[in-house]
């Protein structure tokens, strides 16, 4: 029997994937688990496993294309068909399809698999670089269509790049390559010359990243779910300079990179342990608060890719040289794109350091639906005031947003003064 393996529901909302490289191809054998195809998702760059030993019969989708869950990957044989048979087999037209439930437990399989059939089901593609034309020839958009759209056009002999399309976001359909096709042989399909043709500034386009959709579409979820309200502070931390400075070769010989974060990190979750408010969530569908016995926190790593917020689990439990340990890793792993769905779910809190690059204050957004976001900015030396004589000081900036509906004011200030009274007297933290 053949059938269609869809792009698995993985979990964690994702709801779509591009495709970065396919491990098989037509004619190939496989065996139950081994990876099919490489997918970057809004979260993860992550291998999806075939669920059963066959024989791979045909691949939908090109490296680059972008698929919903849901969508077909690839069609296998699973009835002891050898691969030369699967590649005469894959030429012929496909049959009308049919589907039977099935439960591929440990692969999340959406609800289906579909019994090989009509290319209705072959996932879209998401291409849509405009581009221009050569000479005379109007600007050329790289059409939005589905692979049997495309192999429809090549065996016509069509560039399905000038088909105009009548689907959905203008993606060209099978009835407009057999209407373009029509009219070509009528002789009723003519290029605009240059002269017809509108002034065209430089422009380049770039297929935006799952990260950056991803990073979008958390940002406005944000802004229309929380109440953002924000607080900015200084704290002077002369006495942490200090520490990170008398220790800082002592971690570099054990090739740890010795930083601020591990200090703010433990201050924050030893303040959320006296402010419960801050490490909750509003449940609304329930009527109910959720308050969080576990202190795990995101952090902001900056990345080619973009913004992504891996956890650090169980905060308040680790040492100042584990924490710093698993800063080290969370920031490698998500620069290299080797972060898990299991790194980045179940967070409490976030922490964000902007001013490890530069800025004084921000206003960062909830990591929605958390409670609450802490930035932290660029330490600077300025004139404080000790023992009533002025003198330099080491200052870091704060800046901290709230979801007002869950946090008030008071709460929130009496949060961060507890933060800034930890890392004033960093030692107390290791007590």
């Amino acid at each position: 029997m053949r059938y269609i393996f869809k792009f698995p529901d993985i979990g964690e909302g994702i709801t779509e994937g591009k495709i970065l490289k396919w491990y098989v191809q037509k004619g190939q054998e496989i065996k139950s688990g081994e990876s099919v195809v490489k997918m970057e998702t809004d979260k993860v760059v992550t291998d999806i496993p075939s669920p059963k030993d066959g024989v791979v019969a045909a691949i939908f989708g090109s490296e680059g294309d972008v698929i919903q869950v849901g969508d077909s990957l690839v069609e296998i044989e699973i009835e002891g068909i050898e691969a030369e048979a699967a590649q005469e087999v894959a030429k012929e037209k496909p049959k009308p399809a049919t589907e039977e439930a099935i439960d591929e437990k440990g692969f999340g399989v959406v609800g289906t698999l579909e019994v090989a059939g009509d290319a209705a089901h072959l996932p879209a593609s998401d291409e849509g670089i405009p581009v221009l034309a050569e000479r005379k020839e109007e600007p050329l958009r790289k059409a939005l269509a589905t692979p049997v759209a495309r192999a429809m056009a090549k065996d016509l002999g069509i560039d399905i790049n000038k088909v105009p399309g009548t689907g959905p976001a203008g993606r060209v359909m099978k009835k407009d390559i057999k209407k373009y096709h029509e009219d070509l042989q009528k002789g009723e399909v003519k290029p605009k010359i240059a002269s017809e043709l509108p002034t065209i500034l430089p422009v380049e386009y770039q297929p935006l990243s799952q990260i950056r959709k991803t990073i979008a579409k958390n940002m406005i979820r944000s802004k229309q779910n929380a109440a953002h309200m924000t607080v900015f502070e200084e704290v002077e931390v002369s006495e942490l300079v200090r520490i990170k400075s008398a220790y800082k070769e002592q971690f570099l010989s054990e090739g740890l990179k010795f930083s601020y974060m591990p200090f703010i990190l433990k201050a924050a979750a030893e303040a959320l342990k006296q402010h419960p408010l801050l490490n909750s969530e509003l449940d609304l569908e329930n009527n109910r608060m959720v308050y969080k016995k576990y202190y795990n926190i995101n952090i902001a790593v900056d990345t080619e890719e973009g913004l992504v917020v891996p956890v650090i689990r169980d905060v308040d439990k680790l040492s100042i040289r584990q924490l710093t340990a698993k800063i080290v890793e969370m920031a490698e792993k998500a620069r290299e794109r080797k972060l898990t769905l299991d790194d980045m779910k179940d967070g409490t809190f976030t922490v964000t350091n902007y001013g490890s690059i530069a800025g004084t204050y921000g206003v960062p957004v909830i990591n929605y639906p958390q409670a609450a976001i802490l930035g932290i900015g660029r330490i600077k030396k300025v004139p404080v005031v000790k023992n009533d004589e002025v003198t330099i000081g080491q200052v870091l900036p704060l800046s901290m947003s709230v979801d007002h509906r869950i946090v008030d004011g008071g709460e929130a200030a009496r949060f961060i003064l507890t933060v800034m009274n930890f890392l004033k007297d960093p030692v107390s933290l290791l007590l």
